[in-house]
């Protein structure tokens, strides 16, 4: 996404006050993120978020940056572990006069059993490709927050399906 698209997105989630979430903005020190993780470390960060849901006890730390360095802004969903990412969104796409993340369901787990998680995706959520409607003010950052942590679950449970059922 363009950088413009990443400070407005941004600016929603910080400016929002949503019922069922909490958002905490990180220190970004000289344009970047120290310290959170090994593929953040010195790249251009924008901001970055601790968005919690109280509820069910679920969280995820959400970056902007350019994950290349090459003026390309991602929203990087991170595990609330930091294990791993969740989410690499870059992808903008304007749908009926509405602006819209796009984002696939490209599973790289070196097992030989990618195609089985990519038709267990397809199979519960409908496609591997998955459009979430960008929030135009700070009042519709609670939906959009749900959706992303609806993706991320998904992506969560596809991946692990294989650990789940023997699909050999």
């Amino acid at each position: 996404m363009e950088k413009e698209q990443a400070i407005f997105l941004a600016n929603c989630i910080e400016t929002s006050n949503p019922s069922s979430y909490g958002i905490k903005k990180l220190e970004i020190t000289c344009g970047s993120l120290p310290k959170f993780h090994q593929w953040t470390n010195g790249k251009p960060t924008l901001a970055a978020y601790e968005v919690t849901r109280p509820e069910n006890d679920t969280g995820y730390y959400f970056v902007f940056i350019d994950w290349h360095r090459n003026d390309n802004y991602y929203l990087v969903i991170y595990a609330h572990d930091r294990s791993t990412t969740c989410a690499e969104i870059r992808k903008i796409q304007e749908i009926n006069g509405d602006s819209y993340i796009v984002w696939s369901y490209i599973p790289l787990k070196r097992d030989g059993k990618n195609n089985q998680r990519k038709a267990y995706f397809k199979q519960m959520f409908g496609s591997t490709t998955v459009q979430i409607k960008l929030p135009a003010t700070p009042f519709e950052v609670e939906v959009f927050l749900g959706q992303l942590f609806r993706l991320c679950q998904n992506r969560i449970k596809a991946d692990r399906i294989v650990e789940v059922f023997d699909v050999e």
